[in-house]
């Protein structure tokens, strides 16, 4: 969300036209949304519009945490060592869950985290 709504980010073009190419809305969790408010902040705007695309259905947020807090728990315990955030864990489970390791983010951390039954994340950005 940070490259897609600060135009000085190195990917903002591209994620901006795989958000503009997208069929489906995004799914995303709260820690997303609540990180990239903050990283947003001095960003006139900024928040108020990621605000917006969730109100309009562009970001769809399916997960409630207090439903899914033991599963994302574990997963902060797996990833201890690498020093993983609510927003991270938040988004593995939400793969688990939905069933798909494709995320649009530009964390490396991503190539790292596996979903399912060990399975790699598919980055729809390659990382070069």
């Amino acid at each position: 969300m940070v490259a897609l709504f600060d135009r000085s980010k190195r990917h903002h073009d591209v994620c901006r036209e795989f958000v503009e190419a997208a069929k489906n809305p995004l799914v995303t969790c709260e820690a997303v949304v609540v990180e990239s408010c903050y990283l947003l902040r001095l960003l006139a705007g900024a928040p108020e519009r990621i605000l917006a695309n969730v109100a309009a259905g562009i970001f769809q947020i399916p997960m409630q945490l207090s439903l899914a807090a033991e599963s994302v728990q574990k997963i902060l315990a797996k990833y201890g060592d690498r020093e993983i955030d609510l927003a991270d864990a938040c988004l593995i489970h939400l793969a688990n869950e939905l069933g798909t390791g494709d995320i649009l983010t530009l964390d490396r951390d991503f190539q790292v985290y596996r979903w399912g039954r060990n399975q790699p994340f598919r980055m729809v950005i390659p990382l070069r």
